[in-house]
């Protein structure tokens, strides 16, 4: 395995993705079991939240997709993780006298020079920043279906009515994509909460683990509860399916970041209902054999 890719598999513990279908268990697998997202895309073997990584995604199979969607200092979104930008392009190259290199602080023309993928490997230099909507281009035309994270609401007020209106234009908010192929999450509750009151037919998810006591709160307006695969139990993972959430369907849970066949096979025995990873080719072989 690259270097690269055995960093991203190991260390690539931010931003998650999460899934949600009409049925408990209806997974990438073909058949019963849970559901397998590629986070950030296939991002163990393309870099992170590039049209390269959903298309590595879509290569092997893998439906659902996760990425972060961050807006540029002319108001446009885009799909990037950090909220700065050197980890994962050239911008300290490119703008030297730019630092910290933040997404707020550069337009989208700006961000659009930056190489995205040498970083991982030399056979991805060029791979750009994609915008939200080149992303959801990639994804309609390789018939995927997304999880969204709106990612730091905190430095962009407002984000969350834009990134809707985005999706509303783009065609992601008719019954089938309500229903089927998109989740919105975040991080933040509050952010949760006001994509749920904005647009209630949304499926929403709130990444972490509130404590048993405080579920019936979230179940109001999450229908998912996504937590790092570590702090999960069986109990818990009870606790959450006895709820029902916003739309009238049991709270489900997702596990992050699992990216070991071992820990697939044990999660899987605790109930959970999805699996988001790295390597989404291992954890699917992993749950298939379970």
């Amino acid at each position: 395995m690259h270097a690269r890719v055995a960093a991203a598999t190991t260390t690539a513990l931010f931003g998650l993705g999460v899934a949600i279908l009409p049925t408990p268990h209806a997974g990438a697998t073909g058949g019963d079991g849970p559901v397998v997202v590629a986070h950030r895309g296939a991002s163990a073997y393309a870099p992170e939240n590039t049209l390269a990584a959903v298309d590595r995604a879509a290569a092997m199979g893998i439906d659902w997709v996760e990425n972060d969607v961050q807006r540029t200092k002319d108001g446009r979104l885009v799909v990037i993780h950090d909220a700065t930008l050197n980890r994962t392009t050239d911008a300290k190259r490119l703008y030297p006298q730019r630092a910290p290199w933040r997404v707020k602080d550069f337009t989208a023309a700006e961000i659009a020079r930056l190489d995205a993928g040498s970083w991982f490997g030399r056979w991805y230099a060029g791979a750009r920043v994609p915008t939200l909507r080149q992303y959801l281009d990639r994804v309609s035309r390789n018939h995927q279906k997304l999880v969204l994270e709106i990612k730091n609401p905190q430095l962009y007020p407002g984000i969350e009515r834009q990134t809707l209106d985005l999706l509303n234009n783009e065609g992601w908010l008719d019954g089938d994509h309500l229903g089927r192929r998109l989740v919105v999450q975040s991080f933040s509750a509050d952010s949760v909460r006001r994509v749920h009151r904005l647009r209630p037919g949304i499926r929403t998810a709130y990444l972490g683990t509130p404590p048993t006591a405080e579920l019936p709160a979230y179940a109001r307006f999450a229908d998912q509860i996504n937590s790092a695969y570590s702090g999960l139990s069986p109990r818990y993972v009870s606790a959450v399916h006895a709820l029902k959430g916003p739309h009238g369907t049991p709270v489900k849970v997702f596990a992050w970041i699992v990216n070991s066949g071992g820990d697939a096979e044990r999660l899987t025995g605790y109930g959970v209902d999805g699996l988001i990873t790295n390597v989404p080719d291992v954890v699917r072989r992993a749950v298939t054999a379970s």
